[in-house]
Formats: structure tokens, sequence, C-alpha cells
């Protein structure tokens, strides 16, 4: 036995609550960008995924018009730090609605460092940061997709596996889960794809 809704049956964000209660984990897109008037800004975005791999597009989405958006468009830049377990807290304080000359490094003692092939900063702490330029947007109502192009990627050496790839483990991700639960990665297994054998 099932209980069913139509987005009519939960208006405003009672069917967002709903959505973002069922798709979980969502990964943090920690979003660094930097104003027209050279205020950086820091902000997790929960609704993130690789868009395309060739070319490598990533995207966020911006609900409402927040400082990452407005700064992306304004700008044509912005990098996707990961947000890792140990920096927790920060992820979630810079979720605060900071006005937009407030700088969240600043704010929040956040170290950054420079980004090697755009202006908005890394997060220093942050194991990977996908430098991005801005590909397109689009808009569903009150929400906007923000695609970027991956035109750098910076690793930690230290999260690198023998293959020359992140080791899940080692990255830690925090992810968003519903209400105001996040998770962290949990059980890793490994399992090969079954071959078609017809």
């Amino acid at each position: 036995m099932r209980t069913e809704w139509t987005p009519e049956d939960l208006p405003g964000r009672a069917f967002y609550r709903m959505m973002t209660a069922v798709v979980v984990p969502r990964p943090i897109a920690w979003v660094s960008t930097t104003s027209a008037d050279g205020v950086d800004n820091l902000a997790p975005h929960s609704f993130f995924t690789i868009a395309s791999s060739e070319p490598a597009v990533v995207q966020f989405t911006s609900t409402g018009r927040k400082d990452s958006l407005r700064n992306a468009e304004a700008t044509g830049e912005f990098v996707v730090n990961l947000a890792p377990e140990p920096l927790w807290d920060e992820v979630n304080a810079s979720g605060t609605p900071y006005p937009p000359d407030v700088d969240e490094f600043d704010a929040l003692g956040i170290a950054r460092e420079r980004s090697a092939a755009v202006r908005p900063p890394r997060v220093a702490a942050s194991p990977v940061a996908l430098e991005c330029v801005l590909h397109s947007t689009v808009g569903f109502g009150s929400s906007t997709v923000v695609f970027g192009r991956v035109v750098h990627v910076a690793v930690d050496a230290g999260v690198l596996g023998g293959d020359g790839l992140p080791v899940a483990e080692l990255l830690r991700p925090l992810a968003r889960l519903g209400r105001n639960e996040w998770s962290t990665l949990g059980e890793v297994r490994a399992v090969d794809r079954v071959p078609y054998r017809p």
C-alpha cells in the first residue's frame, strides 16, 4: 500500500521537501565564485551532478537567484569544490544567506588558494576542485540549472589511488538527504558490470 500525491496536493515548498526526501543521497557542489566587484562567495548546492563527459560539463541548481548564480552569470566562471566530511561545519555555515558584499571565506575563516584557470579561488582544504567556465543556464520556474565546462581539475595527491583516480574512502564526501539531514559515504563495494552473453 502506498500514499500518493501530485504537486497540486503539496503546494509551495511542501513538494520540494518531498522531492529532497526522496532523491537521496545528493552530492554537494561547494561552489566558489567571485562577483564582478571582486567579492568572493562560497555556498553549498545539493542539486549537483555531471551533465556531460565529452565535453566535460558539470551542473548545479540555484533554487532562487543566489549569489553563486549571479556571480557565475556576471563573470562566466566558478569552481566546484568537493564538500568533505572534515569540513562539515564550514560547508553548512556557508549556506547561511549572507549579503552579496560579505565574503564567506573571510566570514567563516575558510582558507582559499588561487585557481589555475579561473578567477574564483578554490577551498584550500577541499581535496578536489573543478574549475569551470559557464556553458549555459536553463531556468525552471524559480530554479536555474547552471552548466559549467570543466577546464581544470585539481586533486590532492593524498586521495589518489594507484590507478591515478581519487579513492572514495579518502575523499570522504558529504551528501544531503531530506529535512536537515546529512550523510557520509558509508559502505563502499566494488561490483563489476555483468556482460551480455547471448
